[in-house]
């Protein structure tokens, strides 16, 4: 009989357990007109809110809206969310790997397993004309097929997570002798002839998420450190506060730039890695402009407490924006993969003056590359459209197209100064108004 009960006991543990540690998840189509809205009710620990919004981001969704609250130790958060063309989610198949993904985010792992088999190559130096030609001329001499590939440039700095296999074998590159040889022979190119900074090779062997190990990497770098030689226009610069609300001892962020995917990940991500804790959150679209706003302290349950870190909090959220902010003419390859494509194709490039800003590289199982660049002319402007033609030209019209911006990089407003007052009136109702939105009251009015 004790045994009995024992065992019931154990297993009414067990579902206790499961019930604290496993998000409940629900997504409507039928409460907003123009959203899908996508809730998660789960334990609050340190990292799984970037978990939650990675899942959104890397099936491309557009977030128009969020609300994210703290209470105690459980996360409720609501996401209003979109496909790229603005529409609400239908297929069906998409909403159930939404649930079955973010209901078991407290157990994901941090990388994707596309990429098993593969060498990771991390790359850190300075930025310029025809780098990435050199670079991938140097993997195609060294018999390195670039499988996938991620670039992003910022203030001078470049950072780029590459991919590779070895030519002959299709398998991993696993010979310490032959990474320390490329190692050794991409460093000096990374490298510019007044870099007073370390150009940086290595071969990853953690599993971490591409896109968020490409915003450590540039941290790293303190590409958020502004150079005198690199400009920056300030009507494209996001405009970061950071105050403390002494009463309620939150450090309040407040951001306002250009709209645009994956904006919401790339904050939580560098909020997240700098070990801050966000206890609410809001964020609002319109007309192209993202308004966000923050409440947060440091692991330990303290706010920010002196002006140095806030103004590093500052740059480091306005570079973790400007990273992926697409700049230049975006150019799209889509070809059948072969030995030195990307050399070739990057080599044209600089000879045509062009710079690239980032890039994604992909080849899929039918070895079809599916290449995204964003390039500038020299002057970090948007290339001719003869220069273009002329590079279409000798590629090959059919395989490199222009592509069109998304609709957010079109519009041109400039995002106005925040009002001190108005941001002040806020910071007593968040909270409420989060709670509102998440229907857990009536009213926050």
């Amino acid at each position: 009989m004790m045994d009995g009960q024992v065992q019931m006991w154990s297993e009414e543990f067990e579902k206790l357990i499961f019930r604290m540690t496993t998000p409940s998840v629900k997504i409507e189509n039928g409460v907003c007109p123009s959203t899908t809205i996508v809730k998660i009710d789960s334990a609050r620990k340190h990292g799984i809110l970037l978990e939650a919004i990675q899942v959104l981001t890397d099936l491309n969704l557009s977030i128009q809206k969020a609300y994210i609250s703290s209470d105690g130790r459980w996360y409720m958060d609501v996401f209003h969310v979109t496909d790229l063309n603005g529409q609400k989610l239908t297929d069906e198949s998409v909403i159930s790997y939404m649930e079955q993904a973010l209901g078991s985010i407290h157990c994901m792992r941090k990388g994707s397993g596309r990429h098993t088999g593969m060498t990771a190559l991390e790359l850190t130096g300075t930025d310029r004309i025809g780098l990435l030609s050199e670079v991938f001329a140097v993997l195609a001499d060294l018999q390195c097929n670039v499988v996938d590939a991620k670039v992003w440039t910022n203030n001078g700095r470049i950072a780029s997570l590459i991919y590779v296999k070895d030519s002959d074998s299709g398998c991993q590159i696993e010979d310490s002798k032959r990474i320390g040889k490329i190692e050794s022979i991409l460093r000096p190119v990374l490298k510019g002839d007044n870099d007073i900074r370390s150009a940086k090779t290595s071969v990853s062997m953690a599993v971490t998420h591409s896109e968020r190990r490409l915003h450590q990497m540039m941290d790293a770098d303190r590409d958020y450190e502004r150079r005198s030689d690199v400009g920056i226009s300030g009507s494209d610069t996001p405009i970061v506060t950071v105050q403390n609300w002494a009463l309620r001892r939150y450090s309040v962020v407040n951001v306002q730039c250009k709209d645009r995917t994956k904006l919401l990940f790339d904050i939580v991500c560098m909020l997240t890695d700098m070990q801050y804790i966000v206890f609410h959150a809001t964020v609002n679209t319109d007309a192209g402009v993202a308004y966000l706003e923050f409440l947060i302290r440091h692991t330990d349950g303290t706010p920010i407490s002196v002006d140095v870190e806030m103004q590093r909090v500052i740059h480091c959220i306005q570079a973790a924006i400007e990273r992926r902010d697409p700049r230049g003419a975006t150019l799209e390859l889509c070809t059948k993969d072969r030995p030195s494509l990307l050399a070739t194709v990057t080599r044209t490039f600089r000879e045509n003056g062009l710079n690239i800003t980032s890039a994604e590289i992909s080849t899929s199982s039918s070895y079809i590359a599916h290449n995204i660049f964003h390039v500038t002319d020299a002057e970090g402007r948007i290339p001719s459209h003869k220069t273009i033609e002329n590079i279409r030209e000798k590629i090959g019209f059919d395989n490199l197209k222009v592509k069109d911006p998304p609709t957010s990089c079109h519009n041109n407003s400039r995002p106005k100064k925040p009002r001190p007052h108005v941001m002040l009136l806020s910071l007593g109702s968040i909270v409420r108004k989060n709670l509102y939105n998440l229907g857990l009251i009536k009213s926050y009015s």
